[in-house]
């Protein structure tokens, strides 16, 4: 029997395939070793593969279509209903098969190495951000419970941190000195080391001419730009601009019924990184606006008139996510509206 779609369920070690003939016959439906994978659909005729997007299944995605399979991603939570009952490989496999053969089904792009080369950048910066983070908080308790005070903001505590590595003893026990100056040692070396993700994802955004287009958008940074570059590519798995907005989790959750709308409060059901990172670089843009009122768009001045700045700044993070996605598949620089 000749395979036509086959459903493969990802695993560290054992794999489980599904797959079915053209006549919606199961032809296997067993698992596979790691090694075993490969030489597996390599005997097998060219056919269609479903797989789950999760943190393998790129590099499986680029390998089987290399020896000719036609390989489609879908988001986990789009197979969740095709699974009839209980919980086991064979039967999430058999699930991924159904879905990848239905017409309306959502796919996730497969991305290539160079992407997932710049977004592990994007993936250890963020890491060591949040270690910085927990960091500054602890240490500033911690001092605190001694009555030094440490403001708040990354500049005071690396000032603090910088004045004790400079000789600045507290006065305080001798062990309570060691551990504030292990700490602030260990502060430092991060946050070094944050800033040399930083400066290498600065040296990415001159080299690729897709991360400068994107930096003319305004709020839009070396970072936000990169990691956009690295998540989507050219955008064009995304049909329009609200596509792409919708898949950050920027657009309002739809709850209508009955024949009546209710819009409710953005989904969040996308991109988490991406989507803070847009809505970061709004938050700069409205401090900006308020600052400087004569550089700023009217329609953001407007906004923020009748709304409250947090909420300027998402209605602002979904505006500039559809603009993105122009600038990408237009493969032009931004340009303002002057009237």
């Amino acid at each position: 029997m000749q395979v036509t779609t086959i459903g493969l369920d990802l695993a560290k070690n054992v794999f489980q395939v599904h797959g079915i003939t053209k006549d919606d016959e199961v032809a296997f439906n067993r698992p596979l070793r790691r090694a075993q994978l490969l030489s597996f659909f390599s005997k097998l005729e060219p056919c269609l593969i479903g797989m789950e997007a999760c943190s393998s299944a790129h590099h499986w995605g680029r390998e089987l279509t290399e020896l000719g399979h036609d390989v489609r991603l879908i988001p986990p939570i789009y197979v969740k209903p095709y699974v009839k009952r209980g919980k086991s490989d064979a039967i999430d496999a058999e699930a991924i098969c159904e879905a990848v053969t239905r017409p309306t089904m959502r796919f996730v792009a497969i991305k290539t190495v160079e992407q997932q080369s710049l977004l592990s950048v994007h993936r250890a910066r963020n890491l060591l951000v949040r270690q910085r983070t927990q960091l500054i908080n602890g240490q500033r308790g911690m001092v605190a419970e001694f009555g030094v005070y440490i403001a708040r903001g990354l500049a005071r505590v690396i000032g603090f941190a910088e004045d004790i590595l400079a000789g600045e003893i507290l006065g305080l026990p001798d062990i309570a000195n060691e551990v504030i100056h292990n700490l602030s040692e260990h502060l430092m070396a991060l946050h070094a080391r944050v800033r040399w993700y930083e400066d290498r994802l600065k040296q990415v955004a001159k080299e690729d001419a897709r991360v400068r287009l994107l930096r003319t958008i305004p709020g839009v940074g070396a970072v936000t730009a990169s990691a956009i570059i690295a998540s989507i590519g050219d955008g064009h798995q995304f049909s329009n601009g609200r596509e792409f907005a919708a898949w950050l989790g920027l657009t309002p959750a739809n709850k209508s019924s009955g024949g009546k709308e209710k819009l409710g409060r953005i989904t969040k059901m996308g991109d988490q990184y991406l989507r803070s990172l847009l809505v970061v670089g709004m938050t700069s843009l409205v401090r900006q606006t308020k600052s400087h009122p004569e550089r700023a768009s009217k329609w953001l001045t407007s906004l923020l008139e009748r709304k409250p700045a947090r909420l300027a700044t998402v209605a602002m993070a979904n505006k500039t996510a559809r603009i993105v996605w122009a600038v990408l598949t237009r493969n032009e620089p931004y340009t303002p509206h002057t009237a």
